[in-house]
């Protein structure tokens, strides 16, 4: 691993080792103030509704100004965002912590896009899989934390998450260096490249999948608290446990088997082989009625998160030129926060009214429609974007 991509590894593992703390947190926290299942699902799409508005123009800036100072930026918000959401009193404040966070929640489409300008096409899907161990490797420390300091109370693991949040901050300030130098930078605003972009072929086809994709594990993280609660009765130490072992799993099939598996098959059979194994997953998580076989279900989901996301991530870097790659994350970050602000909702809301199992079946079916898109999805060779978007 290069230096740069080490750093960039260590920030974002750090930032993710906060935000996951707060997922299977939140729902809890939430239920305090009197918020329900839906609620709970709003305060999720929030967050991500204000990244969409935020995303695309956090990337193109990043494009003309340097990835640094964008990724300290948003750092620095959500750490804000994590003391307003400790200290707030009522439902109201938790929303208001959210926007917060959503607005300055640049740093993953920008840490995308740095790892994009430091890697070669070929190596990128191994590059964007050890971010995805970052993210795996955050989602086991975090919800650990949060599960030991929740047996204090629910806003200790909310004030490590903004502390950690900050050393994150240090480290992007201090030891990151910069990728991006001004006379290379992009122009436009995003309501003049976005448009440009969906009209390519290639681009628009990848950006569904990519919403879709991301819709459906939406759906996934938003209930996974409220599910075990109602299922087998955890409560959100016992959740968090059971967060960080998923998270395990995940950091084990990014770091060890991505690289060899995408050599063998590519990017796109890699994406499609991760969307069946997650909507087994999915599908067995549903109607399992014992925390054994539900740990056995997150298995084969855990396999096909580990081996979807830095796939599709990579398809995703390889459908714009290299020149776009701000812009190009700051779309995919758009349209993976539409995902990320329907999903929610709608599971939530379809848990509260219809079923506990109703929002994995429908995640589930949400990556059979993903699974035949990108059946007819043809990858660009050459990073253009200029490519047919089907056979």
């Amino acid at each position: 691993m290069s230096r740069p991509l080490l750093i960039i590894f260590l920030t974002i593992f750090v930032n993710l080792v906060g935000f996951g703390i707060i997922i299977p947190l939140l729902p809890f926290y939430a239920q305090e103030f009197g918020a329900s299942p839906l609620v709970i699902g709003m305060l999720f799409g929030t967050f991500s509704l204000c990244q969409l508005i935020a995303s695309p123009a956090l990337g193109d800036l990043s494009d003309r100004y340097g990835r640094r100072p964008i990724l300290v930026f948003s750092l620095v918000g959500t750490a804000v965002s994590f003391v307003m959401m400790a200290l707030a009193h009522s439902v109201t404040m938790l929303f208001l912590s959210r926007i917060v966070d959503g607005l300055s929640g640049g740093n993953i489409s920008t840490a995308r896009a740095y790892v994009a300008d430091i890697t070669e096409p070929k190596d990128r899907a191994h590059a964007y899989g050890w971010i995805g161990a970052a993210f795996g490797l955050g989602f086991i420390l975090g919800p650990a934390i949060a599960g030991v300091l929740a047996r204090i109370s629910y806003t200790a693991p909310i004030w490590a998450a903004a502390a950690i949040t900050l050393v994150a901050t240090a480290m992007a300030l201090v030891w990151l260096p910069e990728t991006v130098h001004r006379t290379q930078a992009g122009t436009g605003n995003p309501l003049r490249y976005l448009p440009e972009l969906l009209r390519r072929a290639l681009v628009r086809r990848v950006l569904i999948i990519d919403f879709a994709y991301w819709m459906a594990f939406a759906v996934f993280q938003a209930t996974f608290a409220l599910f075990v609660a109602d299922r087998f009765g955890l409560d959100a130490a016992e959740t968090g446990y059971l967060f960080a072992a998923f998270g395990l799993l995940g950091v084990i099939v990014q770091v060890a088997f991505v690289r060899p598996i995408v050599r063998r098959l590519g990017d796109k059979s890699t994406f499609i082989a991760g969307l069946v194994l997650s909507a087994v997953g999915l599908l067995a998580a549903a109607w399992t009625q014992s925390v054994v076989m539900f740990l056995l279900a997150l298995v084969p989901l855990s396999l096909g998160m580990g081996f979807g996301t830095p796939a599709v991530t990579s398809l995703v870097s390889h459908a714009a030129g290299k020149n776009e790659q701000g812009r190009m994350q700051g779309a995919a970050g758009a349209v993976e926060s539409l995902g990320r602000t329907v999903g929610p909702v709608w599971g939530t809301a379809s848990l509260q009214h219809i079923g506990s199992s109703t929002p994995y079946v429908s995640a589930a079916a949400l990556l059979v429609v993903t699974l035949l898109l990108s059946v007819g999805y043809t990858e660009a060779g050459d990073g253009s974007g200029t490519a047919a978007s089907g056979r």
